[in-house]
């Protein structure tokens, strides 16, 4: 593992974060904003991160120096499981043309988001690095896991052949301001807040959540992510992967409950088992990160009412 202490995000930097309207991207803004840095961004309307010829064009002609990787198609369990070759396909070809524009035009650095969800369905909790490839993977999420490890194994081959210093970082679980909260394709933070809001607001003496409620998730606030994605798009420098997360976790009744009584749900909460779980436990280990020096600063408590005060506030514009 290589280390640096030197100052690559300053003011002047050129630094391109694609995805800036999603969840991950639109942090990322956020927080180079706090640093007097004005992100290169592309919408969708501009460019088309799947057309590997407009992504080289783009890349030419604005050059930027640092790269942040954040757009993606997600999806919770059932999205994964209806459009799989969406998952697989899009996320293939948006990685493949943004890392390699990247390394043809000069960029001096690549932070390329993967996520928990690359690791083998019965891995040892906590899961560290080395588990990737050990083992099957969650069959409800193999399409977009299968492309994150594809990623993966991109940016370190781009390192060992060409020495572009792109590295990898695997987020858990996430959540905060600019979620998805579709009731179906969202993650399950999102759905369990749009659920229970509206089971409050209809006066519902019950609120069903899928699965067993057993799978036991960690989950970070998507603003502690962008702030580890700055930390070490500064400090590290390596072909391994390294795992962002909390390092604790709960299950997802326990969540459930934790939910409802942000949003102010006071009615039944049920379970579903004929629906999914997927995978009983996703538990990083996160010592690497942490003996670097950089921990979490947002607890979850303050996290979710924050995220449902945004949703309360968005509700108008917000992916529902």
């Amino acid at each position: 593992m290589t280390t640096t202490s030197e100052r690559l995000l300053t003011p002047a930097a050129r630094v391109f974060v694609a995805g800036h309207r999603g969840l991950v991207g639109s942090a990322l803004c956020r927080r180079l904003q706090s640093m007097q840095i004005e992100a290169l961004v592309a919408g969708r309307g501009q460019l088309d991160l799947r057309d590997a010829h407009a992504v080289s064009n783009w890349f030419a002609r604005e050059r930027p120096e640092f790269v942040f990787l954040a757009a993606a198609r997600v999806g919770g369990i059932h999205a994964n499981d209806r459009y799989p070759v969406d998952f697989l396909h899009d996320n293939l070809c948006i990685q493949n043309a943004v890392i390699d524009a990247a390394w043809r035009h000069g960029t001096r650095k690549l932070v390329f988001l993967g996520s928990s969800c690359i690791y083998p369905k019965f891995a040892p909790q906590p899961m560290c690095e080395s588990e990737l490839l050990n083992g099957p993977l969650e069959p409800t999420n193999q399409w977009y896991a299968i492309a994150k490890i594809a990623g993966i194994k991109l940016c370190q081959a781009y390192r060992r052949q060409h020495g572009f210093d792109a590295i990898s970082l695997m987020p858990t679980n996430l959540y905060g301001p600019g979620d998805n909260f579709h009731p179906l394709d969202s993650h399950v933070l999102p759905a369990l807040i749009r659920r229970f809001h509206e089971a409050k607001v209809s006066g519902s003496d019950s609120a069903t959540i899928w699965g067993s409620g057993t799978p036991r998730r960690e989950f970070l606030h998507v603003d502690d992510l962008a702030s580890a994605c700055v930390f070490l798009m500064e400090r590290y420098s390596a072909e391994e992967i390294i795992n962002v997360g909390v390092g604790e976790d709960l299950t997802i009744l326990e969540l459930a409950q934790a939910v409802a009584a942000v949003v102010g749900y006071v009615g039944e909460i049920r379970t579903d088992p004929s629906r999914p779980d997927g995978t009983p436990r996703k538990l990083l280990d996160v010592g690497r990160l942490r003996g670097m020096g950089w921990a979490p600063s947002i607890g979850l408590a303050d996290g979710l009412k924050s995220t449902y005060d945004w949703f309360l506030a968005h509700a108008a514009d917000a992916r529902l």
